[in-house]
This record gives C-alpha cells, sequence and structure tokens, in this order.
C-alpha cells in the first residue's frame, strides 16, 4: 500500500513536471506503457492469491485511473499552452498597410518607358512604327546607305562583324537602325512616314557609350517635304517629349553619308546644379542628327530622286533618357541592378498618353 502510494506521488510529480508534450508522452510510456511501471503492476495480479489478487487490483487501478486523468489534464494544459504561443506567434496586425501587389512593385525599364512615350509623340503626328532585323548584310547597313567602300565605320575596331561566309561576304551586327529605312523604301511606295527604335551595336564603352544601345529614327519621303516640315517635327517632338512651352533649337551643318545636307541639331538648356533645364537658359546641347534623304540612297531604294524627296533624323533613346530623367552614368540602363530599376522604373501601369501628359 504505501509503495503504490508512494509510486503514485512519484508518477504525479513527474506529470505536473513535464515541460511539453515530448516529456509527457515519455512519462506516459514509463508507467503505462508495455513496459511501464504501472503496467508491470498489472502483469503481476496473476501471480497472487485470489483475496490478495482482489485487494491489489483495487488499489493498482486507481493508480492506473489516477495517471490517466492527470496525463490527460496535463496534455490539455500543455496543448492550450502551445496554442496560445503558436497564435502569438501568428498574429496579424491588421493596422499595418497592405502590402503592394505584384502589378505596384513591379517597374517598367527606362528605356522602355521612354521608347513607348515617344512612340506615342510620333504616332500623334501620323507616324508608322517600322522594324528590321539586328543581324544585318553589309549591303542593308553600309553600301546602300551611300557608305563609301573605305568608310571607318567599316573596320573591324567600330563593328561587330560576324565570320566571314565561302563567298567573302559578311553578315554584323547593324551600327543603326538606318538599315530599316533601306528596307521600308524597298517594300513600301510613298508616301512614307514611320520611325524606327531598335537595338543598334558598336565596339564602343564608357560613361556615356555601350556596346549595345538603343536608337530611334524617322523617315519621312514624299514628292514634296522639305527642312522646314523638318524642323517643326523636331521642334514639337522635343515640346512634348520634355513638357516643356517652347523649345530653342539650332541647326548645325554636319556630314553623315546617307543625307545631303546633312545637320546636327542642339537644344536649348540651362544647367544648374547638377540638373539640365530644356527650352531657357543660355547653353546649348546636342541630342540629334538630321538631314534631307541623299539621292543615293534614294536610287539604292529604286526611287526616282527626281520624282521623290524626304528627310531622316536619327537620336539615342538610352541618350534621351538620361537628360529627360536624370540618370547619370549609361552602363547602369544594363546592369540588372534591381535597386536602380526600383528607382528610376516606372509603374506598369502608367501608360504614356498625350492627354495625360507625357513628362508629368
Amino acid at each position: 500500500m504505501a509503495d503504490i502510494s508512494q509510486l503514485q506521488r512519484q508518477i504525479l510529480a513527474e506529470i505536473a513536471a513535464a515541460p511539453d508534450e515530448s516529456a509527457l508522452e515519455a512519462v506516459r510510456v514509463a508507467t503505462l506503457g508495455k513496459s511501464g511501471s504501472v503496467t508491470g503492476l498489472l502483469k503481476a495480479l496473476g501471480a497472487m492469491p485470489p483475496q490478495e489478487r482482489r485487494r491489489q487490483g483495487l488499489l493498482i487501478n486507481g493508480l492506473r485511473d489516477a495517471v490517466s486523468a492527470a496525463l490527460a489534464g496535463r496534455r490539455e494544459i500543455l496543448e492550450r499552452a502551445a496554442l496560445a504561443v503558436r497564435l502569438s506567434a501568428e498574429r496579424l496586425d491588421v493596422t499595418l498597410p497592405v502590402r503592394e501587389t505584384p502589378a505596384e512593385i513591379g517597374r517598367v525599364h527606362p528605356i522602355t518607358q521612354v521608347t513607348d512615350e515617344l512612340t506615342a509623340i510620333f504616332a500623334d503626328m501620323g507616324f508608322a512604327v517600322a522594324e528590321g532585323p539586328d543581324i544585318e548584310t553589309d549591303d542593308y547597313n553600309f553600301t546602300k546607305l551611300n557608305f563609301p567602300e573605305n568608310h571607318p565605320a567599316r573596320d573591324m575596331h567600330d563593328t561587330f562583324f560576324f565570320n566571314p561566309k565561302p563567298d567573302g561576304t559578311r553578315l554584323l551586327l547593324r551600327t543603326h537602325t538606318s538599315p530599316v529605312q533601306v528596307r521600308t523604301m524597298l517594300t513600301q511606295k510613298p508616301p512614307i512616314r514611320v520611325i524606327i527604335p531598335g537595338r543598334t551595336y558598336r565596339c564602343d564603352s564608357d560613361q556615356t557609350h555601350t556596346p549595345m544601345f538603343h536608337q530611334v529614327e524617322g523617315l519621312v519621303i514624299d514628292s514634296h517635304s522639305h527642312l522646314g516640315h523638318l524642323k517643326w517635327i523636331l521642334e514639337e517632338f522635343c515640346k512634348a517629349f520634355f513638357g516643356v512651352e517652347r523649345v530653342g533649337m539650332r541647326f548645325r551643318p554636319s556630314y553623315f553619308p546617307f543625307t545631303e545636307p546633312s545637320l546636327e541639331v542642339d537644344i536649348q538648356c540651362r544647367r544648374d546644379k547638377g540638373e539640365i533645364r530644356f527650352g531657357e537658359g543660355a547653353d546649348w546641347m546636342e541630342i540629334l542628327g538630321c538631314g534631307m534623304v541623299h539621292p543615293n540612297v534614294l536610287k539604292n531604294c529604286r526611287l526616282d530622286p527626281d520624282a521623290f524627296q524626304g528627310f531622316a533624323w536619327g537620336m539615342g533613346i538610352d541618350r534621351i533618357a538620361m537628360l529627360k530623367y536624370g540618370m547619370p552614368d549609361l552602363r547602369a540602363f544594363f546592369e540588372a541592378d534591381v535597386r536602380w530599376l526600383s528607382h528610376y522604373g516606372f509603374r506598369p501601369l502608367d501608360f504614356p498618353t498625350l492627354a495625360g501628359g507625357l513628362s508629368g
């Protein structure tokens, strides 16, 4: 009797001291398991005389019931405590701001944004978008555009050439988007009004140059276009793109093999505290080259220069993006830095519109 009472006090103390459910399970196995202390006492009843078995059976069964009840009570306490800890750890503060959706977190690359902006501007003027392959022939990239055989652009140090074919001809990565002008004039009849955005490639790399960059060119071919039309188009584009009411522009003589006369265009600006303000100030910044399409180019594209004429212009998309949005280094455009894109990128649902204001 004393041994059973002492064993019960010992087991109940162990149950009460169990810190978690795994420790409680260990106590259960040690007492009520197949080799447990209480189970051993129950097994020993068969060897006792009937009178003793009856008396000891009542005591041992009472011990088993007390241990079972204590185990159940302690398990309930531990389960409630574990649930409280879990609920505390998984608690949500409903007063916190709502997490941004992927559409709000994601950003449109500045090059894509600027391409959309200038496409919207020129589309409002009646221009279509033309595209062409990045890998071009020497004929389309140079010859049909009136480049002389000894022109420096044809050298390996300026152009990415592929290995020569068996017949000696070589493909190349286009150095400008002008081959698309040739393709357009060969496949469409005038009047032609297209812009040509796309990637171009040259052997150059520094803070303001990269081996791959983006250009946009414009081409107008009809029977009566002249430099006055070109000037108006460029002025309207700059006013819409930079978000200014007026813009000062000056045209300087230059040389390009595919235009005659050829011009470079400067836009009036003011440099102040590391920023550039357009449409004001006494400084000038070159932004593009342009000119009347050379008669030789028209002939190479099977157009009669006595019946048709036109003009073309080209500018770097990366460069005007840097100018408009204050990006100091061109190389960052291609480094895929998510932090940079989060800072300079645009929300994907903010589509550029003329009505909404392209520079807003």
